[in-house]
């Protein structure tokens, strides 16, 4: 029997969380079908730009993504504090961007004067959709019903295009959010559909090299707040070069076709989070092989755990070994 979400999302420990979905029915999200010849490579773009979209109107932002062939990768960070600062009206307008609402919620909107029993069912639902909007599990609905609805109209059948449910595992520290983005920003070299990060299509990974060569970090993906911007009130706390010259030294190691090897700067990165080079470079050839349950450290996972009254801690051994390296 599938884990409870609520048994696997605890905020007091971690925002942070690697979201997996994947099609059934041997259907291509995207890609070319090597049994018939059709394409289905538009429909990356109506995932990445779906994707996008929600990360306007949830409190949950986007560290990184990449649209597979018949999956999809995402790390997401959940603002919770951004949620609860919203006033009542921009809870409602949020909701109203990607949900149709009925004319009471448009009359609130309008701060038209409503009955008391009006005010009672507005305030059940501000409550309701203040939470929504900071929930993984209704994100991933935001994003997986409209495609598979529009996949299923174009493939001119019915019923289930993805998986029952999406996995999700959470991140416990800033080694884990490190090495599952950099798995997820590698899988198309992996799977040999790119040759190098920049020409990984509709990945978080290829949007952030193009900011980054005019200087600028992408507005819809969450920053990088290392040393060049502390000023910024949240964001990942590494450096957005430093981060990129990880990805793409590693990306060059893992190509069989090229020579590559880490250079002083990813080093120097690795060493801070007390990862060894040869952990680091299977971690992120083998992610989600190696981690079956959440990710961290052993301290972390120990109150995680506990956090969620877990008597078991799934996957410990190989986050002691992976990840205990101080």
């Amino acid at each position: 029997m599938p884990t409870p979400r609520k048994a696997l999302v605890s905020l007091e420990d971690t925002p942070y969380y690697h979201c997996i979905s994947r099609c059934v029915r041997k259907a291509f999200l995207c890609g070319v079908d090597v049994h018939t010849g059709q394409s289905y490579e538009h429909r990356r773009d109506w995932v990445e730009s779906r994707l996008l979209q929600l990360a306007e109107v949830f409190a949950i932002d986007i560290c990184a993504f990449a649209v597979m062939s018949n999956h999809l990768h995402l790390v997401l960070r959940v603002d919770a504090e951004l949620a609860k600062s919203w006033s009542d009206i921009e809870v409602v307008s949020q909701w109203q961007k990607l949900f149709k609402g009925d004319s009471l919620n448009h009359d609130f909107i309008k701060a038209e004067p409503l009955e008391s029993y009006q005010q009672t069912i507005i305030n059940k639902r501000i409550k309701e959709y203040r939470l929504r909007l900071m929930d993984i599990s209704w994100f991933m609905r935001a994003l997986n019903e409209p495609i598979a609805r529009k996949a299923n109209a174009e493939d001119k059948c019915k019923g289930r295009f993805w998986e029952g449910r999406f996995k999700s595992q959470a991140l416990l520290d800033e080694a884990a959010v490190l090495a599952c983005m950099a798995y997820i920003d590698l899988n198309p070299i992996r799977a040999n559909i790119a040759t190098s990060p920049d020409t990984s299509d509709f990945t978080s990974i290829q949007m952030r090299i193009k900011a980054a060569v005019k200087g600028e970090q992408p507005k819809s993906l969450l920053p990088f707040v290392g040393d060049e911007h502390k000023d910024m009130p949240k964001g990942l706390m590494f450096n957005a070069k430093e981060y990129l010259q990880l990805v793409d030294d590693t990306g060059r190691i893992q190509r069989n076709d090229k020579r590559g090897a880490i250079s002083q700067s990813s080093q120097q990165l690795l060493y801070r989070l007390n990862i060894p080079a040869e952990n680091w470079l299977k971690m992120t050839a083998e992610f989600t092989k190696i981690f079956k349950g959440a990710v961290g450290n052993t301290q972390e996972l120990s109150t995680y755990c506990e956090h969620l009254e877990r008597k078991r801690r799934q996957g410990a051994a190989n986050c002691h070994r992976w990840l205990d390296c101080s």
